[in-house]
């Protein structure tokens, strides 16, 4: 087309340079305008040529799409014609379920009612255990309220206790010690100084105080009781139990004051206690008794051992009054507070 309207223009301008002078110019503005309108037409077609494949383009693209959405929808359809043959089994199954649970529902519905109310009655018996039990806690707590408060009271007279012992182990031993330094001329096989179950013993062989058979002390006796006695009258709160011991030899010569060991053994404890409460000793804190043959130290099978046994015990027993206070009280308070 282009090389039409070029060939068509040049041979206008050739017939007007031929042709002569004459020619109008107007008919040369005709064919100028014509070729203008010719350009112009080309430029619309070429145009709508561009427009049409870029349209025919685009359609192609749908149509390409438009078949992968066919081919899914195919397979969609596929699928959920599966799925909806399985699901009509699964709904054939869960019918038949059903139905045999609701041919089942009044026997189930039945034991689910005395499940029910066996829960209940055991519910019922928990919640009376469980006030029970919370009766016994409360209780239980005031009588370990009660227990704390006797605790800590015990304790505190346990505490009161020890303090005293240890005072009356503290005055005991004080007393060991002034006694056996008040004797240590006299110690020996003649005469000990020990400690016994809280006490002091200050045990004194016959052959220093007495003859055989007889209820006098002798010399070297008296002076051991009257030192004895002067260590005594420093410890104001210290009893004096005097206790004569004999072998199990029988008395050989009975008399109308003494009969038998029993009687030896009272005299003799009853000369000591005398002899101490002269030395400055309140006859109050003396005590005399006798014990004859019946405690021994050693069996009376031998010379030896039966001397051991004829003896005199002079037993210190410091005063114990705040310790019995507390253990007076400890034995009465618990009656008490029942």
């Amino acid at each position: 087309m282009k090389n039409s309207s070029t060939t068509l223009l040049a041979l206008a301008l050739t017939t007007a340079f031929l042709l002569p002078s004459c020619v109008p110019s107007k008919r040369y503005d005709d064919l100028k305008a014509r070729q203008a309108s010719t350009e112009q037409g080309k430029a619309e077609a070429e145009r709508q040529q561009r427009q049409a494949v870029t349209e025919l383009k685009k359609t192609t693209d749908e149509l390409n799409q438009m078949r992968l959405d066919n081919k899914r929808l195919t397979d969609d359809s596929t699928q959920t014609g599966n799925a909806l043959r399985r699901t009509r089994q699964l709904y054939t199954q869960l019918t038949d379920s059903y139905d045999k649970l609701l041919k089942n529902s009044d026997r189930a519905l039945a034991d689910k009612s005395t499940d029910y109310n066996k829960v209940a009655q055991d519910l019922a018996r928990r919640e009376a255990e469980l006030g029970e039990l919370d009766t016994s806690l409360k209780k239980n707590r005031a009588a370990i309220d009660k227990l704390n408060a006797d605790l800590q009271t015990r304790e505190a007279r346990l505490a009161e206790l020890e303090k005293a012992l240890a005072e009356k182990d503290k005055a005991v031993n004080g007393l060991r010690a002034s006694v056996a330094n008040a004797l240590r001329g006299f110690q020996g096989t003649d005469l000990q100084v020990k400690m016994k179950d809280g006490k002091v013993y200050v045990s004194l062989s016959e052959q220093l105080l007495f003859k055989t058979g007889s209820t006098k002390v002798d010399p070297k006796g008296q002076e051991a009781l009257k030192q004895l006695a002067v260590a005594l009258k420093a410890q104001p709160d210290v009893n004096v139990v005097v206790e004569g011991h004999t072998d199990n030899v029988p008395f050989s010569r009975p008399t109308a004051a003494m009969q038998d060991n029993w009687d030896l053994s009272v005299l003799r404890a009853t000369e000591i206690a005398r002899l101490l409460t002269t030395g400055g000793i309140p006859a109050a804190r003396v005590t005399a008794s006798g014990r004859s043959q019946y405690v021994p130290v050693a069996a009376n099978d031998t010379p030896a051992n039966k001397a051991l046994n004829r003896r005199t015990e002079i037993i210190l027993t410091p005063k114990l009054n705040e310790l019995l206070k507390i253990l007076d009280s400890n034995s009465t308070t618990p009656a008490a507070e029942k």
